[in-house]
């Protein structure tokens, strides 16, 4: 790690943010240590991810398939790693977290028309950023506007988090 974590407990004018990341999450992670540094960063992101991930409308399971190609097209493997057991308890079988590894989304990829989709909207916002108006009508085939709005955030929100870890080299 390039920045050292704070030990949870140690510092007490962090006691309440620290309560509101184990609420929210059970545990003060590697990342949230390290987050720690900058309180007000800590707390807008935790804010932000808890809502990404615990109160948006995607089904979990295609949530977790997301963030899990997010983190293989980021190399952010102590992200991928992290999600496997939330993909797993999703329902989502292990044939599909391998999919997520592949160099590219192939035609034979075991993806619903949906996840299929949404995996190369992953692709596309994660490599080239722009999203051409032929992909994203299909999206909108497969997603109410909410979801469109709950899809692109959580790729927007996993690319920040896996290119945070890796910047600062978290999990090494």
């Amino acid at each position: 790690m390039r920045i050292a974590p704070i030990t949870p407990g140690t510092r007490p004018e962090l006691a309440a943010l620290e309560a509101q990341i184990l609420a929210e999450r059970g545990r003060i992670s590697p990342l949230y240590q390290i987050l720690l540094n900058s309180p007000a960063i800590t707390h807008g992101w935790e804010q932000m991810l808890s809502a990404v991930r615990n109160r948006n409308s995607l089904p979990a399971s295609l949530r977790e398939l997301v963030i899990l190609r997010v983190a293989i097209l980021n190399r952010a493997p102590y992200e991928f790693d992290a999600h496997v057991p939330h993909a797993l308890k999703a329902g989502v079988p292990q044939a599909v977290i391998d999919a997520t590894r592949m160099p590219s989304i192939e035609s034979d990829a075991p993806f619903s028309p949906a996840e299929r989709v949404a995996m190369q909207l992953t692709d596309t916002m994660t490599r080239d950023i722009e999203v051409p108006d032929v992909l994203f009508a299909d999206v909108q085939i497969h997603f109410d506007t909410q979801a469109q709005i709950d899809l692109v955030a959580t790729i927007a929100a996993y690319n920040m988090v896996s290119r945070f870890l890796v910047a600062l080299q978290i999990g090494h």
